[in-house]
């Protein structure tokens, strides 16, 4: 009989080992189902993880990895706030979406004027769209005890019709023939988010990833507000008696979320992505509750988590055209490192234990 037994305390042992173990095993798992769908397991593992870094096109794929990874490191840095303090954002989709529309709705309401002004102007009104978004379900929660985690992922779909609608309405481009979908913010310069060094893929959403990261480390070590956050985490009842807020600290933990996963989603209509469709967002909100834990909710953690996963974005998708994998096939590949990072996590908290139960 195989049975768990909680440990005094968490192993820090399983706790380092964990990621590289989840990554090792997903490996070993993806390369088990490539070889089910008719393609070469070793290619296709080569393909996505070293191609992208050492092969032949590794200029160009090393610049598409800064653009896969900053949003999601941006997202999952704010994340990682609210669930180290048991605040359980899982809609940050939704802030990314609704970040980007306040964003471009800016620049669209502005056209065709030049200013310099502009491009500040979008990032904080994506900011201010995503928090305003992530309010939503904090206000639910301090006021009437709501389960954040059900009104932040149904706000998801909310904001996904929001989306929609305004693709096929206010900010439709009326140059644009009838088809659904914004002004191309890229052609317009003030509000472009263009590269920042020609052909490395660095724009001004990597660097704000890159100071998220840094803020949120600081934040975390420094500040009073981390103290609350870690303690509110790891022994709630010590929080309130050493007089934490709770619903202070909700509302704190969900407006940086949601305002990091904003500006997340205005960087990317106003660089890669260029406008808004009904099929702008890419589920960077989910793949960041991966990239977050992960990285172990640490922020530097979360750093190297982001690029890893941005590597199986963009070598998936070399995959999908030099292989013929499906794209289905590359999303079960990085849900199943959400698998068995939870897997181990498990052993982080609990012996395996063998054989029968003692009996009293």
């Amino acid at each position: 009989m195989i049975r768990l037994d909680r440990r005094p305390d968490p192993s820090r042992a399983w706790s380092l080992a964990t990621p590289p173990l989840a990554v090792l095993a997903t490996m070993i798992a993806g390369g088990l189902l490539f070889a089910a769908l008719g393609k070469p397991p070793v290619e296709a593992i080569r393909t996505i993880f070293w191609d992208p870094v050492f092969g032949e096109f590794a200029f160009y794929y090393r610049g598409q990895l800064l653009v896969k990874a900053g949003p999601l490191i941006l997202i999952a840095t704010g994340l990682s706030l609210g669930f180290r303090a048991g605040v359980w954002n899982i809609g940050a989709e939704g802030q990314y979406i609704i970040g980007a529309l306040c964003g471009a709705g800016v620049a669209l309401a502005a056209y065709p004027m030049e200013s310099a002004f502009l491009f500040p102007l979008m990032v904080v009104a994506g900011a201010l769209g995503g928090w305003a978004w992530a309010m939503i379900p904090g206000i639910l929660r301090t006021k009437f005890n709501t389960n954040e985690i059900l009104t932040s992922l149904l706000l998801v779909y909310v904001a996904e019709q929001l989306m929609a609608k305004m693709s096929f309405g206010l900010l439709r481009n009326p140059e644009g023939s009838g088809f659904p979908g914004s002004r191309n913010l890229q052609q317009y310069p003030s509000a472009a988010n263009s590269e920042l060094i020609a052909g490395t893929g660095m724009h001004w959403g990597i660097v704000a990833a890159f100071v998220a990261v840094i803020f949120a480390h600081v934040l975390l070590n420094r500040h009073i507000m981390g103290f609350n956050i870690r303690l509110a985490g790891q022994a709630p009842r010590a929080a309130k008696f050493s007089g934490v807020q709770p619903a202070r600290l909700i509302l704190f933990c969900l407006g940086i979320s949601g305002a990091l996963a904003g500006m997340a989603g205005l960087f990317e209509v106003a660089g890669p992505a260029g406008q808004i469709t009904p099929s702008f967002n890419v589920g960077y909100g989910f793949t960041a509750i991966i990239v977050a834990f992960l990285g172990r909710l640490h922020p530097v953690g979360i750093l190297l988590a982001g690029l890893l996963m941005a590597l199986t974005y963009v070598g998936g998708e070399a995959a999908q055209a030099n292989l013929g994998l499906p794209a289905a096939a590359i999303q079960a590949f990085q849900g199943m490192l959400l698998f068995f990072l939870l897997a181990g996590d498990v052993l982080t908290n609990f012996r395996l234990r063998l054989g029968r139960p003692e009996v009293a």
